[in-house]
């Protein structure tokens, strides 16, 4: 009972660790805003994010890292994008198995080399597999029901920005995310909602279209990049400042590049504030 326990618990951290939150409890209310949202992707969640976990232990790598959840957040947006991205069929769920085992390999090849990969593993194999897919038109979208009005205020945008970090459209789950990260870590939050905000109103300035912005869809790498660095000094402030502005930017630009985004923008932006975070002198760091 007590290794089932374990179990659950390493698989709710994992997806809590989406948003950079050791927390289960964080993990669960993810799970619930997923599961509102569609319960296929729901089940895709807690199955890739098994797999990660699984993939870790037969490969034995380091049990506080496995139950830190470091294996199962890249696996768990695998499973999750790819239910979103395709029809629901056999070939795609064999391929969450396959990329949830790959996602957390990778994330063990940046981890032991110390380079901060965030959700870099996702990335790079869900850009495979929609390029395999979509290219060589093995299958195709799923049928979504049509979208509503989005509300333009600006708690509602937030929300979204939240949600869309897992591919989660509706203000609820949006409400729920933001709940599962305050609950963590409240400062974390707060800089995340302000991120959404700040992100949305640059998206503006570049004539960016209004559904897009309130639909959430320039801001949700803000907010991770807000989570990120946030913390109560006045330099952490700053820095999740340019972290929002640069990840925006690098947002605006993928869309109009055309390439699919995911959470690239916030993986880059992170990277390079980390790295001008070193080259400072330690008091400003």
């Amino acid at each position: 009972m007590e290794k089932i326990n374990l179990y659950i618990k390493t698989v709710l951290t994992s997806i809590g660790q989406i948003m950079l939150q050791e927390n289960p409890w964080t993990g669960l209310l993810f799970l619930i805003g997923i599961f509102y949202g569609s319960p296929v992707m729901g089940i895709a969640a807690i199955l890739s994010a098994s797999v990660g976990l699984i993939t870790a232990q037969l490969l034995k790598y380091d049990k506080t890292e496995i139950e830190h959840g470091l294996y199962g957040f890249s696996a768990t947006l695998v499973g999750v994008a790819l239910t979103f991205f395709f029809k629901r069929e056999l070939i795609i769920w064999i391929t969450i198995i396959l990329g949830s085992a790959l996602a957390a390999i990778v994330q063990n090849v940046f981890i032991r080399r110390k380079i901060p990969a965030f959700t870099l593993p996702f990335i790079l194999i869900t850009w495979v597999c929609l390029y395999v897919f979509h290219n060589l038109d093995i299958i195709g979208a799923p049928v979504m029901p049509a979208e509503s009005l989005v509300d333009e205020n600006g708690l509602a945008t937030v929300a979204r920005g939240f949600g869309e970090v897992i591919f989660q459209g509706s203000m609820i789950a949006g409400i729920l995310f933001i709940l599962a990260v305050f609950i963590n870590s409240p400062i974390a939050a707060l800089y995340a909602i302000a991120a959404g905000l700040i992100s949305a109103y640059l998206s503006y300035q570049f004539a960016e279209p209004n559904a897009d912005i309130h639909m959430g869809l320039f801001s949700f790498n803000a907010v991770l990049c807000a989570i990120t660095f946030s913390g109560i000094r006045v330099r952490d402030g700053i820095y999740v400042l340019f972290s929002i502005i640069l990840s925006t930017l690098i947002d605006v630009y993928m869309l109009k590049m055309g390439c699919s985004v995911l959470t690239f923008p916030f993986v880059a932006a992170s990277w390079i504030t980390l790295l001008v975070k070193k080259f400072l002198p330690a008091e400003y760091r």
